[in-house]
């Protein structure tokens, strides 16, 4: 069969963004063909499109999330049946499209109180908030932490959710709407990062103290200040880069700056086992329907205009979740 899809032939702008005819082949052992109803858009896709990454082959589909139904299955399938509601948000790419094939493993189904577009907003966002907090670092009551980038679709829920778990949360943001935004979403103290030193800024907060852990998705422009937001023995997680590439440092700064850790997580290595892909998945939309977390949807754009969520994406031009419409 055949569908229209975004389609990278070399990488660059968001210009080689494509929207073309493709071939969709019939699922195979254990795959499963989905009609895509609302599409995720991350900043990891900027990363491939631009080469900062690199991309599995030339031509590819971009995108690793989605949500949609199950139109048919392959041999071997028993856990999903055609109409059946599905998101996902780790595999191989594909997602950028209006029907695909995928691997049933990588398939969560989708309960019916979740919209398809707070699904396909959430997945990616939603688990990377649920590792962080649950398992990379366990927050927990009366902790203190800082989250990078608080106005963004990562740190919109995890300001929610850390506040539910008893945490005072500190969020850095680059304007007064994000600001007003992440004080909406649970955030205790903003920071304007282009007008405050941020991290003298959380030392005056936590008393000189620091914080436990930093979480850091911009990078280049926060890493070392966010290091000296940290206690002793503190944790930095960096989990993305926003700004550019973290350049080379000598790990004798942890020392020196009071035996920190440093970690570099990533989703695909908390949801390796299906097992942890459902729990997670289940805490996820279990929060969303129970009101702790919000996710919303505050950018819509048609499949084929990618180019233009891109640009907005990598320009700031957003905030919270953005999800593209075949």
């Amino acid at each position: 069969m055949k569908c229209k899809a975004i389609v990278v032939h070399q990488t660059g702008g968001p210009e080689v963004l494509k929207w073309e005819e493709v071939s969709v082949p019939d699922p195979g052992p254990g795959e499963v063909l989905v009609r895509h109803r609302a599409v995720g858009l991350n900043f990891v896709e900027i990363y491939f499109r631009s080469g900062i990454y690199q991309p599995p082959q030339l031509p590819y589909i971009p995108g690793t999330e989605a949500a949609g139904v199950v139109e048919k299955v392959g041999p071997g399938v028993t856990e999903l049946k055609v109409g059946d509601r599905v998101a996902y948000c780790t595999g191989p790419m594909g997602a950028y499209s209006e029907v695909r094939v995928i691997p049933a493993k990588f398939l969560v189904p989708l309960p019916a109180e979740i919209d398809d577009s707070i699904a396909a907003a959430s997945m990616l966002k939603g688990l990377t908030a649920h590792y962080l907090l649950f398992s990379t670092y366990q927050v927990k009551r009366g902790d203190t932490i800082l989250v990078h980038a608080a106005a963004g679709g990562v740190g919109l829920i995890m300001c929610q959710w850390a506040k539910h778990l008893g945490a005072t949360v500190i969020g850095t943001v680059g304007s007064e709407e994000k600001a007003r935004l992440a004080r909406e979403h649970g955030c205790d103290h903003v920071i304007l990062y282009h007008k405050e030193d941020f991290t003298a800024r959380v030392r005056e907060i936590t008393d000189g103290k620091g914080v436990p852990v930093v979480y850091d998705s911009v990078g280049q422009a926060t890493f070392m200040g966010s290091l000296d937001c940290l206690r002793p023995r503190g944790l930095m997680v960096s989990f993305g880069q926003s700004s550019g590439v973290v350049p080379p440092f000598s790990v004798g700064i942890l020392s020196a700056k009071g035996s920190l850790y440093l970690t570099r997580p990533t989703l695909a290595n908390y949801v390796a086992e299906r097992e942890e892909l459902l729990e997670r998945s289940r805490a996820l939309f279990d929060a969303i329907a129970r009101g702790i977390v919000r996710c919303e949807v505050r950018q819509r754009y048609k499949l084929e205009q990618a180019a233009e969520a891109h640009r907005a994406l990598s320009e700031r031009r957003t905030t919270g979740s953005s999800v593209m419409l075949p």
